[in-house]
Order: C-alpha cells, then structure tokens, then sequence
C-alpha cells in the first residue's frame, strides 16, 4: 500500500514537472532569438526536472525589456535635449568611413556632434585627479554612474569631494550597479548616504555577493558635471587603477576627458538610467546645457543593453570591421567574440586589412580567459595578429579603424558585454585624436609579445581540453 502511495506522488510530482516544463520551453521557443541557446535551454528545462525550469526563470527571462519600455520616456523631448552642432561628412567624415557614420546614427538613433575636444587619461593616476578636480569645481549638478564604486582609498576621495559638493548647493546623482558595488564589503552606500549624497543601486538583486559571472548589470562608466564636461571609458572606482599607490590587483586602464556638444547626449543616457532606477526625471538647463564647440572631434555616444537597445554594438562592430581598408586595431581585457564576429574579423584579414587584438597575458578571470584561449585559433589562422601584453592586467577597450575612427566605452568583446549588460560607449572620428590612441597601442605592442598559432595549438592536452570545456561557457562568461 505503501509503495502504491509513493507511486502516485511520483506520478503526480512527473506531471507537474511535465506541465511547467512545457510551459517553459514554450517560452523559450518564442522569446529566445539565438537557435544554440534555444536548444541549449529546453535540454536543460527537460533533462534535470524542476532544477532546470528554475534555472530559466532565474538566468534565462530577460525581465528588463518590459519594464524598461513602461518607465523610460518615449522620446529624449521630454528630457529636454540641447540643439547641438551637428557634423556634416564632407566636412569631417571620410569618403570611406560616411556607410559607417550612417550607420552609427541609424542604431543610436542619436546626430554625430561636431566641435567635442577629448583628453586621454591613462590609468587612475591621471583620470581620478581630474575627475575629482571637476567635481571640486562644480557649480551646478554632478552625474556619476559606475560599475565598482570600491570603499577604498579612491572611493573614499570620491566619496569626500561628492559630499562638498553637495554642501555647497551642487545638485548630485549617483548611480552604482549593486553587483559591483559589492565587490568590497562594507559597499560604499553607507559613505555616500552619510555624506548626503543621492545614491541609488541599478537593479537590487539577490544574486551571491562578488558574482563576476552575474547579468543584467548596468557596466556603464560616466561623470558628467555641469552637463559640459563628461569622463568616460572603462575605468571604474577603486584603488587598483592607481598603479604610483597599489601593489596588489593593480589595473591598467584608459578613461577620457570630453567637452564639448557629445555631453549633452551622455546625459540624456545618464537620465534614462536614473528615471528607471528611481521614477526620478532629470531635465532642465542646471543638467541640459547647450555647449559650445571645444575642439575638432565629431563624437557620437552608442548606448546598448538588454531592452530595446539590444545589438546595437554588436551591428556597429560589424559596421567598422566592414569598411576598414588599412588596419584595425582592437584592445579588449576579454575576447570572446561570438561566430559572426569572427567570421568578420577573418572577412576584413582576408580582405588584406592588418587586423591586430591585444589581450591580456594573464587575465583576471580564470575561465574567461581559458575560453578565450580556446577560440584564438579561429582568428590566428586568418591573419590576424594577436599580442599578449605584460602584467599589469590591462582593462582598456578601445577599437581603432584606419587611424581616423575610434570606439571608447564601457563594452568588452564578450557575450555578457554585447548581450547581457547595460553599457555606454563613444565613437570618435579625428585623425589627431586616432593618433595619440595608436601612440598608445604601439606602447602596447612594444611591452607585449606576439601569440602564433603554432603556440596556441602545441599547448598540453589536458589545458586544450580544459580550455575547450570553458568555452562551452563562453555565453554565460
């Protein structure tokens, strides 16, 4: 009788399974666009009951489309937007680049500004001093929006000049992804409250604290004071990137000052991201200022996330690989560029453009990098010419198109960067400005060392089988 009765809760238990496992899948089946990952997930959902369904529920529905289409604006009007100065390609795009320039506002939606004069900033040693300086010198409002934002020696700098500025009457905004802001306990909130800053966590989550492989997370990088003077790129706030003070976890980065009518569109994505977080609408002339031409960069910002920016650097990365016609340049910290991405980089080396990827020799991310080292072999064997630079880990992302285009900003190549999180990047065209970057990437190919793939392909049995297993991870690293 016993067994009768365990028997018929077996039953009613695999029924239930049955049921939600059909209702999951057929979720996936309508909501997921990548065919891998569609089949990936029902053969998780049907091959460990209950586990997998809640797998999907957990990691697999992206929540944030929906909700973000109910609280952002419909248009940048209400935002109250600045008329800027736009670039015309005659005058400043090159014949070669102007397919690329169309399809930059096409995807962002957003003009191409000229007059932006932009300053490139060299780790924290350069970038915090200046950051902290325009802070100081703010009158009106402070914009601040950042991944790690560390209770350290940096952070607590940050942290005292945000709280005299608000002392003084400046307006302020802080805006911090919760993941990163827990990569150092005690997070960094309780400083800036008791400061009196304004601070606000992007999408609390119950996620295990330090998760690096956590998605749906806001990695964009910006300050933005008086809504004229901006600093972006991929450094966060914490005392590795001051490689004169840190001796252990020292990062080596790139983060740039810009002026110029470019601000006035990192703003607007700055106030999209604050309204979403706290209904909160930022609009008026003390954060929308109408600025005035400052040098001879046409500049254009390119926000991309999980919503309905979704792909937009992916298609702008397929854009410039496309209509190079010398040389391409790509630093990045990770490199897990999905098959359409490599097939492109292989297109542009077979076309005759010098394609060349610096990365990290040793990353900070174990299984990120055997992934990657697992892939390099696609591209190595097209022509493309890989550099491992030295230690420090260097976290730059920059992209360099025949020395007149260049791309700045938050995203890695990399599925969370191009899929998964929320990011903020910059193309920039000016020959002058392309220059002093690639000054920066020949530093970068003079410490290194090049990686051959006679290399990648005589390394040890069992690393190629470890790095081949990480790469089956690659979408979710």
């Amino acid at each position: 009788m016993q067994l009768i009765v365990q028997l018929q809760s077996l039953a009613i238990w695999a029924f239930i399974d049955f049921g939600i496992s059909l209702i999951a899948s057929a979720h996936v089946v309508l909501n997921k666009r990548n065919v891998r990952a569609t089949v990936a997930w029902v053969g998780i959902i049907w091959l460990a009951p209950f586990l997998g369904t809640t797998l999907y529920l957990l990691l697999g529905i992206n929540r944030i489309e929906r909700h973000a289409r109910r609280k952002r604006p419909q248009t940048l009007v209400e935002l109250e937007p600045c008329q800027v100065p736009l670039a015309q390609d005659s005058a400043i795009v090159s014949p070669s680049l102007r397919d690329l320039n169309r399809l930059g506002e096409t995807i962002s939606g957003l003009p191409l500004t000229a007059g932006n004069a932009v300053q490139v900033l060299v780790n924290g040693d350069e970038a915090y001093p200046a950051m902290l300086s325009a802070i100081d010198q703010a009158q009106r409002t402070i914009t601040l929006a950042t991944y790690i934002f560390d209770r350290d020696f940096a952070g607590k700098q940050f942290v005292q000049s945000l709280g005299a500025a608000v002392q003084r009457g400046v307006k302020v905004r802080v805006l911090v992804d919760m993941v990163g802001a827990s990569y150092r306990w005690p997070t960094i909130r309780r400083s800036l409250v008791q400061a009196g800053v304004p601070v606000a966590y992007f999408l609390p989550t119950l996620v295990p604290w330090r998760l690096h492989y956590s998605n749906l997370r806001n990695h964009r990088k910006m300050l933005i004071v008086d809504g004229s003077t901006a600093f972006t790129g991929g450094m966060n706030i914490r005392e590795g990137n001051l490689l004169k003070r840190s001796t252990r976890n020292v990062i080596r980065d790139l983060h740039f000052c810009i002026s110029g009518p470019v601000v006035g569109q990192l703003q607007e994505i700055f106030a999209i991201d604050w309204r979403f977080t706290t209904d909160e609408v930022l609009s008026g002339p003390d954060w929308f200022r109408c600025a005035a031409a400052q040098g001879p960069v046409a500049a254009r910002c390119i926000a991309d996330g999980p919503d309905e920016d979704l792909d937009r650097m992916r298609k702008l990365l397929h854009g410039a690989l496309s209509v190079a016609r010398q040389s391409i340049s790509i630093v990045t910290p990770y490199f897990l560029p999905d098959d359409t991405l490599i097939t492109a980089l292989n297109v542009a080396s077979m076309r005759g453009i010098q394609v060349d990827i610096y990365l990290p020799e040793r990353g900070n991310l174990r299984f990120v990098q055997w992934a990657s080292t697992a892939q390099l072999w696609q591209v190595l064997e097209h022509g493309t010419r890989i550099w491992l630079t030295p230690p420090p880990f260097d976290h730059t992302k920059l992209m360099l198109v025949d020395d007149e285009w260049a791309l700045i900003g938050s995203t890695n190549w990399d599925p969370r960067s191009l899929r998964l999180n929320f990011e903020i990047n910059v193309e920039l065209y000016c020959r002058q400005l392309a220059s002093d970057l690639k000054l920066q990437i020949e530093q970068r190919r003079a410490a290194g060392r090049q990686l051959t793939l006679r290399e990648v392909n005589e390394r040890p049995l069992w690393q190629r089988l470890r790095d081949g297993v990480a790469r089956l991870l690659s979408p979710y690293l």
